[in-house]
């Protein structure tokens, strides 16, 4: 029972304080999501324009999350969620979203976030189930998802010679 208590509250504190969580949903690969804590859960909005995508995670679904240190950015502690989705407008919904709206950086239409999240959105509670998992030998890095980005061109040939003219009238 104690080491119950202790890894649940290890769970809470570390979520509470990391700013980024990586979650692991049946079948993709683990993917970081900005979060709040609220009444026992890690509570994370996204699958809409402009917000961050939540794939794999699905109402009764399981899912991993895994938490990061805030300040040397290692792994603390990985534990088990079961991820509900309440039902936009319920009374669980309009508490969870005031705490992440709270939360919710450069937001394009301010106010009106609620609602958009209740129209283009899901919310969801990734509620611990009470097992951690052990801390892994090694460092289970991936190779990072695919993207559209791309990496940097090449310098046009101009450039250095427009700087180095600057530097010289100094």
């Amino acid at each position: 029972m104690t080491s119950e208590l202790l890894d649940r509250a290890l769970v809470e504190e570390a979520t509470k304080k990391s700013g980024l969580i990586w979650v692991k949903g049946p079948g993709v690969p683990a993917r970081a999501l900005w979060h709040v804590w609220h009444e026992g859960a890690a509570c994370v909005v996204g699958d809409g324009p402009g917000e961050q995508p939540l794939p794999g995670l699905t109402d009764g679904a399981e899912a991993e999350v895994t938490v990061r240190s805030k300040d040397k950015g290692g792994r603390l502690v990985s534990w088990t969620a079961k991820v509900v989705e309440p039902a936009p407008g319920s009374e669980q919904w309009e508490a969870t979203v005031a705490e992440l709206k709270g939360k919710r950086l450069n937001a394009p239409d301010g106010e009106a976030m609620p609602e958009r999240w209740a129209r283009e959105c899901r919310v969801l509670r990734l509620v611990p189930t009470g097992a951690t998992a052990p801390l892994p030998d090694g460092s289970l890095a991936e190779a990072p998802l695919p993207t559209p980005a791309t990496t940097r061109q090449a310098i046009p040939e101009a450039l250095p010679r427009l700087l180095l003219k600057r530097r010289k009238r100094k």
